[in-house]
């Protein structure tokens, strides 16, 4: 089965490439050339093809198009019907892939694949609005349309999510140093860090199980979420020193302490998947914890020398 996998190189198709050469796709990596592939088995054996993807872009359609694959997984995501487009002669499964910030502020808790409301941010709203647009497309195609709705990701390979709702080195140092973290009063906001690996997972069982991943929304995630004191005791124990935390009032909180939107989402919602129904459709089974997410990823800064 020739597999197309868009962004293969980049944080989870360093764990997705191996486990669909496992299962035996003929799998090709197209990547910007931005980051290297992984070492080793089984990359020494993916062909790498170099492309830039962008949107409404005709070389990149041309490029898609003479790819020829039956099954294209878009990891990257930024212009999903105009890919589909250019890939439909060929292909039979589109993968792409999500966010769960694409549904809204949660209503329901865990979030089922459902929109929630309207999403804040007005990148995820089009993209959101684009999967859904393409997969009923897809259907009056007859070609299989799947996407993967992953939470905060996770695990070796990208500086994880950490007290100030973002991906600042300089954050996890402070953790590291026991520095004080400031959290809004009463906050117990669900946040679920989530393993790439586990993410992979999603993508592989879909292309494994295309019947029954035809023309669904699949949230994927750890099984269960971190209150946000929480996700700071995870990280007392991993830093192992102790993080003390103080609270300000709300007012404070949103217009001094962390005023920007994308940051001060973790603390106003809940981030917290139900994959109830990608484990009962394709036997989804997540590896890691958020803790044990978290614990990986903070090994990789580690052997990078970024902490």
């Amino acid at each position: 089965m020739k597999t197309l996998v868009i962004g293969g190189t980049g944080h989870i198709g360093k764990f997705l490439v191996p486990q669909l050469c496992r299962q035996g796709c003929e799998t090709t990596v197209v990547s910007r050339g931005q980051t290297g592939p992984g070492q080793g088995k089984p990359w020494d054996h993916v062909p790498m093809e170099k492309a830039q993807y962008k949107r409404h872009d005709q070389q990149w359609h041309q490029f898609i198009a003479a790819a020829g694959a039956e099954v294209i997984i878009d990891i990257l995501g930024i212009d999903v019907p105009g890919t589909y487009e250019a890939a439909k002669a060929s292909c039979r499964h589109y993968v792409a892939c999500g966010s769960l910030w694409m549904y809204g502020p949660a209503r329901i808790v865990p979030t089922p694949e459902a929109t929630q409301g309207p999403c804040e941010f007005e990148s995820y709203a089009m993209r959101y609005d684009e999967l859904q647009a393409t997969m009923k497309l897809a259907h009056q195609d007859g070609i299989a349309f799947t996407a993967i709705m992953p939470p905060n990701i996770c695990g070796p390979g990208k500086i994880p999510i950490e007290g100030a709702g973002g991906r600042d080195i300089e954050v996890h140092r402070a953790h590291a140093q026991g520095k004080p973290t400031i959290l809004p009063e009463g906050c117990n906001t669900l946040v679920s860090p989530c393993d790439a690996d586990d993410v992979a997972q999603g993508f592989a069982l879909a292309v494994a199980e295309r019947d029954q991943a035809a023309g669904e929304i699949f949230n994927v995630g750890p099984a269960y979420g971190l209150t946000t004191p929480e996700l700071i005791e995870t990280y007392s124990q991993i830093y192992q020193t102790r993080i003390p935390v103080e609270q300000v009032g709300w007012n404070k909180f949103l217009s001094e302490v962390l005023p920007e939107p994308g940051a001060n989402y973790h603390f106003r919602h809940h981030m917290a998947p139900d994959i109830s129904k990608i484990r009962q459709t394709l036997g989804y089974r997540p590896k890691y914890t958020s803790a044990e997410s978290m614990g990986r990823a903070v090994e990789w800064m580690r052997g990078k020398g970024l902490i």
